[in-house]
């Protein structure tokens, strides 16, 4: 990437096995972050097109990049002369744990410009999100396994 302006990571464990925790992160019902919903045009693969659709503003246009199946994926968003994307890393701890790692970067000729509105956006609520997410999974896996 060329100019990254802004980086931020963020790890969480999470107590249900990769592949659950994978086939979970990549449907697109599972993200729960109101009042943002979220539609996808297609399958969860590298290429296909996806909305962030906000109260009283207009939608935000993604594409999927960079599919690992099982191991990892990116959300791009571009912006004006500049790119933010959501890095999702996917690590097996143990059979039974799976680290998820979120990594944004903001880059591209105009990033420097974007810098404020992403860190307000993303600084305060990466920690808290990944962990929504994480308890989030390991309900649904829960369900999954009384059933």
């Amino acid at each position: 990437m060329d100019n990254i302006a802004y980086e931020l990571a963020h790890s969480v464990d999470v107590d249900v096995p990769l592949s659950f925790a994978w086939t979970w992160r990549t449907d697109v019902r599972t993200w729960d972050d109101p009042p943002a919903r979220f539609e996808l045009d297609g399958a969860f693969t590298s290429g296909s097109r996806g909305t962030t659709v906000l109260p009283g503003q207009k939608p935000l246009r993604w594409c999927i990049r960079d599919v690992q199946p099982g191991g990892s994926f990116s959300i791009e968003m571009a912006l004006d002369d500049a790119v933010l994307v959501f890095e999702w890393q996917f690590d097996a701890v143990s059979d039974h744990q799976t680290r998820m790692t979120q990594r944004i970067v903001l880059s591209g000729r105009n990033a420097d410009a974007h810098v404020a509105q992403v860190r307000a956006n993303f600084e305060s609520t990466v920690a808290a999100g990944m962990k929504r997410i994480a308890d989030a999974m390991v309900d649904a896996h829960r369900k999954r396994q009384l059933n």
